[in-house]
């Protein structure tokens, strides 16, 4: 199946200084690949880079590109969607070294019909894994109705 390479402002919802993930590599049912380049300076650099912390976003905007890649593959706009929580995020980093071109693969392990979902992701610097963990996200219909507590 040939699928589209969008450009990633039409997959991840974030805008400006919080949209931290630059480029759409790969896409699929099941995964999405992004890249990025760490910044020298932004809204989480300090003296040795990014924080590995940090990693956790990186993870959550590659399920955003996915999720936006199978909204796009129905012709429907990308949803806001919710990080829930991580387990198991293990790194032997500190920083991520400012100007390093990384990798973020997001492989989905469930996603309900209820919007609930969880992804096995990891960050990659060539082919050294630098941090992984599984994370969770949710999805509702309506996030807005989602926000103001309002059923859907």
């Amino acid at each position: 199946m040939n699928r589209p390479l969008y450009d990633i402002e039409q997959v991840v919802p974030h805008r400006g200084a919080m949209r931290l993930v630059d480029r759409l590599l790969d896409w699929d049912e099941d995964r999405a690949v992004v890249g990025l380049t760490v910044p020298v300076d932004g809204p989480f650099h300090e003296a040795g880079g990014v924080p590995a912390w940090v990693g956790i976003e990186y993870m959550a905007q590659a399920i955003a590109a996915w999720a936006g890649c199978q909204a796009r593959a129905r012709g429907e706009a990308p949803k806001i969607g919710f990080l829930l929580g991580s387990r198991r995020y293990v790194t032997d980093i500190g920083h991520f070294a400012a100007g390093s071109v990384l990798r973020v693969e997001a492989e989905r392990e469930l996603f309900g019909d209820n919007g609930l979902g969880m992804f096995a992701c990891r960050i990659l610097d060539g082919e050294r894994v630098l941090a992984s963990a599984n994370v969770s996200v949710f999805q509702p219909a309506d996030a807005r109705a989602y926000l103001e507590n309002k059923p859907t």
